[in-house]
């Protein structure tokens, strides 16, 4: 067995699909929540390859598959050995605005240039193995992007990161994995597929993509000073650090304890269809009258 096959097994190791004790890490589980439909979540991820690279991308996706991520699989219908012309303005919308390094021009630069996309398909996920598998799919993205991805979006929340963001978040997912902190695990997972803030002024804003470590969403209906104008860029990073910071506590605490805590509203996810990605059968949580 040679040194990266067992370096992906030792990785791996870490990621049971069961709740596990963290042991000295963190000290508990990460908690989840109890579903409200029948629906269960996946991943949809989209990898961008050179001009003429589908195959190059479907026999490194095949590597990865045989080596680690058996219960993923590669989608036949809408992969392409060509470019498609929406992707400049799919990743512009979905590029995470919340980190300042989540992308450079570079990456930018490779989406524009991009010649092939391949999607890549999870498997279905209950809350208790969501965050095992968020992992996996967080190095199947790691692995794509070190053998001919040029470019990768998360098609379940809309969220697209730079390589070097992609990396990052990778690394940290390795060495919480190795530690047991399966809480900071799933912290990390979370970073790398939701997509946080969205919405409008008057509707509130919230994430979408918390299903993917098996939490409802957060919406924040929130009051401003001057409700004359729009919401500003530190006014948004502000909903979306309370957005974390609930998330983090459904986590550690569990979903019931945080939202009673809070006075948080607990209901269905209205927002999409029951069939589409991303729905979250974990409902949404929705915070009132948030003074900004």
């Amino acid at each position: 067995m040679n040194s990266g096959r067992r370096g992906v097994l030792a990785f791996l190791g870490g990621l049971v699909l069961t709740r596990p004790s963290l042991g000295r890490a963190a000290g508990k589980p990460p908690a989840f929540a109890e579903p409200r439909s029948e629906y269960k979540p996946r991943h949809v991820l989209c990898f961008l390859g050179a001009e003429n690279g589908l195959s190059a991308l479907q026999q490194s996706a095949r590597a990865a598959v045989d080596t680690f991520a058996a219960d993923f699989s590669l989608d036949e219908d809408y992969s392409q050995d060509e470019p498609d012309d929406r992707m400049e303005r799919s990743f512009n919308v979905c590029w995470d605005r919340v980190d300042p390094e989540a992308y450079q021009e570079a990456d930018e630069d490779a989406v524009a240039r991009h010649g092939s996309v391949l999607y890549v398909l999870g498997p279905s996920m209950d809350a208790n193995t969501a965050v095992a598998t968020s992992a996996k799919a967080l190095m199947f993205v790691q692995h794509m992007l070190d053998h001919g991805a040029v470019a990768v979006k998360g098609e379940s929340a809309g969220v697209a990161h730079g390589a070097r963001r992609w990396k990052e978040l990778f690394e940290q997912s390795r060495r919480e994995a190795a530690s047991d902190d399966l809480m900071a695990l799933a912290r990390t997972c979370r970073l790398a597929f939701a997509r946080r803030p969205i919405g409008g002024d008057a509707d509130g804003m919230g994430s979408v993509g918390f299903h993917l470590v098996g939490l409802p969403d957060v919406r924040v209906h929130f009051t401003r000073k001057d409700e004359q104008q729009p919401s500003t860029n530190a006014e948004q990073l502000k909903i979306a650090a309370l957005i974390d910071e609930i998330a983090d506590q459904m986590t550690r605490d569990g979903v019931e304890a945080t939202l009673k805590g809070r006075l948080t509203e607990l209901s269905d996810d209205t927002r999409y269809e029951e069939d589409e990605y991303k729905f979250n059968p974990f409902g949404v949580a929705t915070v009132q009258n948030y003074k900004l």
